[in-house]
């Protein structure tokens, strides 16, 4: 008896540290920024033009305004990234949507891309309006434009859409929330009672009525394309659910592939 009492302390004691990492180095687990600033916006997608984002916290963020190429809808795509990389990464997504007739905003979260801060959910929302602002700047106020997020990016554009209603609402890969995506990867962690961060992307979308597309990866290993179908189900309006069959969470044809951009032309062109 007395063995399986030190046993089963030992065993406690354990589950304690394991449980106290999860919570000190949860955000590191979220959140993964390339280090280093991306190359000037003109040697990576011709025609662009660097830009500086500034926060209401008082933070400057870098990112790249593109413009459109051949004719001109007169509507912006303001990109909210996913949790890894950088503005870069989504170079390929902006010169597609560019040639169809769309200006681009993509940018860098706090933390990411060379730029100040750390990120967590409050920051990346105040990021978000400060890409808003710019565009606002630019002319394009939100029922001009549309919000395209993607993963984690998907919650941020939700939670702005929620704050700020855009001309229509495009959401790759979403999940339901942060705690959902924390049960498929973390099964054995209390992770609800654990996140500091929420991202509760169906709760938000329940609220959104713009014009709403989801779309979602049929072998998406990181994001299940049925927490994805829930969002679209929950959609308060929602246009057009998608379902790239055989593709991935980081595959070209989900990140920035011709039915991708071919979905989002087809959402503005409803909402507009």
């Amino acid at each position: 008896m007395r063995r399986a009492l030190i046993v089963a302390a030992v065993v406690a004691l354990v589950l304690v540290v394991l449980v106290g990492l999860m919570w000190a180095i949860q955000r590191s687990l979220i959140y993964v920024p390339m280090g280093g600033e991306p190359p000037p916006a003109a040697e990576v997608v011709e025609g662009a033009e660097d830009v500086r984002l500034h926060t209401e916290d008082g933070l400057e963020l870098g990112g790249w305004f593109v413009p459109p190429r051949g004719s001109d809808r007169e509507t912006a795509v303001l990109v909210t990234n996913g949790n890894a990389g950088n503005r870069e990464s989504r170079a390929p997504l902006a010169r597609s949507l560019a040639a169809n007739g769309f200006s681009v905003l993509l940018f860098d979260y706090r933390g990411y891309g060379g730029n100040p801060g750390s990120p967590d959910e409050k920051g990346l929302a105040a990021d978000a309006r400060a890409a808003a602002d710019h565009l606002a700047g630019r002319g394009f106020e939100a029922e001009r434009t549309v919000y395209f997020g993607e993963s984690l990016g998907a919650a941020v554009a939700a939670n702005l859409a929620a704050e700020r209603p855009p001309a229509a609402l495009f959401l790759r890969s979403p999940f339901t929330s942060l705690a959902d995506m924390g049960r498929v990867h973390y099964p054995v962690f209390p992770v609800r009672l654990l996140l500091k961060d929420e991202f509760p992307v169906t709760e938000l979308v329940a609220g959104i009525d713009r014009p709403t597309t989801v779309v979602a990866g049929g072998a998406d290993m990181i994001v299940p394309p049925e927490q994805s179908h829930e969002v679209a189900g929950a959609s308060a309006n929602l246009f057009e659910e998608i379902v790239l069959s055989g593709a991935g969470h980081n595959d070209v044809e989900t990140i920035h592939g011709p039915e991708v951009v071919a979905a989002v032309t087809r959402l503005t062109d409803h909402a507009l």
